[in-house]
């Protein structure tokens, strides 16, 4: 079953890349006590991801921090070097990078998915969720190959 508004988040590690290596996060301790907007990712480099998914919240974070927003995440079932790669690639500056490598956090919010059929394992669904201190405060999750409620446009609409 798949984590619902109101819902408290998950205590899953992350791993976030420093200058110093690798960093791991605990969500129960990132989360708490400020208020995220968390887009996920099938994976880096992936064709919708880097071409809008991405760039969305890159233009967007000042206009999220607007209203109200004190950090932007993404999270995708990749490791953090690639993330970390990924990001400078598209200039994502002001989006912290968190990787699932093994899909846990995706997974034990329930929402994962398969993507064995075109050779990616499991990753995560497409969504997009503003959190506060912990708890889901909104949750828009993609249908499969759409991209729409997930958007950094249409997350500042719903603020």
């Amino acid at each position: 079953m798949a984590i619902g508004v109101g819902d408290p988040l998950p205590s899953v590690q992350l791993t976030k890349l420093t200058p110093d290596g690798r960093e791991p996060i605990d969500t129960a301790d990132y989360f708490k006590g400020r208020r995220v907007a968390l887009f996920a990712v099938p994976g880096a480099y992936t064709p919708t991801c880097s071409a809008k998914h991405l760039p969305g919240f890159v233009e967007k974070a000042d206009a999220l921090k607007a209203k109200g927003i004190d950090e932007i995440a993404c999270t995708a079932v990749n490791d953090p070097f690639v993330l970390d790669a990924w990001a400078k690639a598209n200039d994502a500056q002001g989006v912290t990078m968190l990787a699932d490598g093994n899909a846990d956090f995706a997974t034990a919010l329930g929402l994962d998915m398969d993507g064995t059929k075109f050779g990616m394992g499991r990753r995560s669904q497409r969504y997009a969720m503003i959190v506060d201190d912990g708890k889901v405060e909104s949750l828009h999750v993609e249908e499969p190959g759409e991209f729409r409620v997930s958007s950094a446009d249409h997350l500042l609409e719903t603020l």
